[in-house]
């Protein structure tokens, strides 16, 4: 029966990518007050799609903040359930001039589909729908019941979903969870994530004077915002790039010897890096390899920093505040409602006199891990392996979806990242695509990991 499925993906390819373009038409961008009823048209996308494959029950309900769609085929009691989580929103399209198409007018150029959310996260979701569209019609015994929960507000840090997902647990109940928002390490390398990072931002703002001020009248006489802002934030890390904050590191388990060799099998080639990035040197934590750094330590990054005048020319003016947005990566087992108090106590700490310094929080989500060792993990390589024809590279991703931690505290089961883009896609940047090649690979990896999971 795998065979006629797989059979009945390929014979349906063209309908597919016609509808795939459909769905990415649809500017969902979340982020964006003025783009809400179509974040709600994309909502009332999914359900019927969900219908018209043959789901028992599709629905769009109601949450805090943009709308939920959940479905189910429950075709055996007694199999395994899958829940299949994504989300329908995307990211803002801005810089438009740097699209080389119409960035909600797909478009497919040397077997990529170019469109904002082809990879991020629409593509990925889509390949599922088509999968379970595949099972459904072809098997008149499917090997797993489906449940599929895609949100509207990913993008925004998820801030509704935990509460939903609290308040509809029962309806949630499966036996694992599989995501596909994440990418594989480099083109036909089968990649896992079994970790993500976590987030804990603030924004940082320091008040001078009540104007702006003269810089020839008053300059050396009056502390300069932009000066006190440069000087906390060269506060945060040492000379190997360590971070100075109290207690950041506190919570941190030590990484085991079976982690650092699985991550040290994973492709790296610094060289091509730097040249890809256009820069010279490469950095970090001393100690650390790359990979680790990007994926199992924590950060501090400097996100924006901004003041003054920031027009062409020159203005000489003493400005009269500064603003800095500082987000971290938060590793296993920190907490990031601790991670913000620190950091708040260190600005405060390090903040010079005759400034006014302020600082607010925003975005927080917490770590996530899995044992790469767990049979639902092992049989997702054991798919992607039959069909890729290559190894597995076992993973933490250096980024964050918050809702996957909440999930797993939510529903106590296993959460597996099968991703299918690549790191070049451009997922929040202009000419966001994806390759199609990992749009018929991965809808038929997603075929055999279903049936194995049916074993």
């Amino acid at each position: 029966m795998k065979k006629q499925v797989i059979q009945f993906l390929k014979d349906n390819r063209e309908r597919h990518l016609q509808e795939l373009e459909d769905f990415l038409k649809i500017p969902s961008i979340s982020a964006l007050s003025e783009y809400h009823d179509d974040t709600v048209r994309a909502a009332e996308w999914v359900q019927q799609e969900l219908g018209n494959i043959g789901f028992h029950e599709a629905k769009v309900m109601e949450s805090d903040g943009k709308p939920v769609v959940y479905g189910e085929y429950i075709a055996d009691g007694n199999a395994p359930t899958v829940l299949v989580y994504g989300h329908y929103d995307v990211q803002p399209v801005d810089p438009v001039h740097l699209w080389d198409s119409e960035p909600f007018e797909p478009t497919i150029r040397d077997n990529k589909i170019y469109a904002r959310g082809a990879t991020d996260d629409k593509g990925q979701v889509f390949m599922h729908l088509k999968v379970m569209e595949a099972v459904i019609s072809q098997d008149e015994k499917p090997p797993v019941n489906f449940k599929v929960l895609i949100e509207g507000e990913e993008e925004i840090g998820s801030p509704n979903l935990p509460k939903f997902a609290e308040e509809n647990a029962d309806m949630l109940k499966a036996d694992l969870v599989v995501v596909s928002d994440s990418a594989l390490v480099e083109k036909g390398k089968p990649t896992i994530t079994y970790g993500l990072r976590g987030l804990a931002g603030i924004q940082i703002d320091v008040k001078g004077a009540n104007s702006d001020l003269h810089s020839g009248e008053y300059g050396g006489g009056v502390v300069n915002p932009i000066h006190a802002l440069v000087k906390i934030v060269d506060s945060f890390r040492d000379e190997n790039n360590r971070i100075q904050v109290k207690d950041f590191y506190r919570d941190i388990p030590e990484l085991s010897q079976d982690e650092r060799d699985a991550l040290a099998q994973v492709p790296f080639n610094e060289d091509k890096l730097k040249s890809d990035l256009g820069v010279s040197d490469l950095d970090g934590e001393e100690g650390y390899s790359y990979v680790e750094r990007t994926s199992v330590r924590p950060t501090l990054e400097v996100n924006g920093l901004y003041g003054g005048f920031q027009g062409e020319g020159i203005k000489t003016v003493l400005p009269n505040e500064a603003t800095a947005k500082i987000t971290c990566r938060l590793v296993p087992d920190q907490n990031p409602d601790h991670i913000v108090e620190q950091l708040t106590q260190h600005v405060y700490d390090n903040a010079p006199k005759g400034v006014e310094v302020e600082v607010k929080p925003f975005d927080k989500g917490k770590p996530y891990v899995t044992p790469f060792d767990h049979p639902v993990i092992q049989k997702a390589a054991q798919a992607y392996e039959t069909v890729y024809q290559n190894d597995t590279a076992y993973i933490r991703g250096g980024g964050s979806i918050p809702i996957v931690a909440e999930l797993d505290r939510i529903l106590e089961v296993p959460v597996v990242l099968m991703g299918f883009g690549l790191p070049d896609e451009n997922l929040h940047a202009p000419n966001e695509h994806f390759h199609l090649e990992n749009f018929d690979q991965g809808m038929e990896t997603l075929a055999h990991y279903f049936y194995l999971l049916g074993e």
